[in-house]
């Protein structure tokens, strides 16, 4: 079997090829957008990264919109996660309404 990182380097190559070739064809965008859905994670900062962790994990269907939300939470070995309420999640969305994909410059 194939080293898993041989394995990974070719499989981003295929879905490369796949994302340029939706990026030239909306028909083709369309079929293989309606299949995805994305998830987000948001690395809250906390004071000591080292032996505390929270985030915000987003998870979406294929037209934007948010279907589950998580909160996580961990010290050191001990972990747990919550689903978070609507209310809730109102907030985290209007916190980051202004947030936008881009590479640095």
């Amino acid at each position: 079997m194939a080293d898993i990182a041989e394995a990974a380097e070719k499989k981003l190559k295929s879905r490369i090829r796949k994302l340029k070739k939706c990026n030239k064809d909306a028909e083709e965008k369309e079929k293989f957008f309606n299949q995805l859905g994305l998830s987000f994670t948001i690395s809250l900062p906390t004071k000591n990264p080292e032996k505390q962790e929270d985030f915000v994990m987003l998870y979406t269907s294929p037209e934007g919109n948010i279907v589950h939300a998580e909160y996580a939470y961990s010290e050191g070995e001990e972990f747990t996660q919550m689903d978070i309420s609507e209310k809730d999640l109102k907030v985290i969305i209007e916190s980051f309404s202004d947030f936008e994909l881009s590479l640095l410059d």
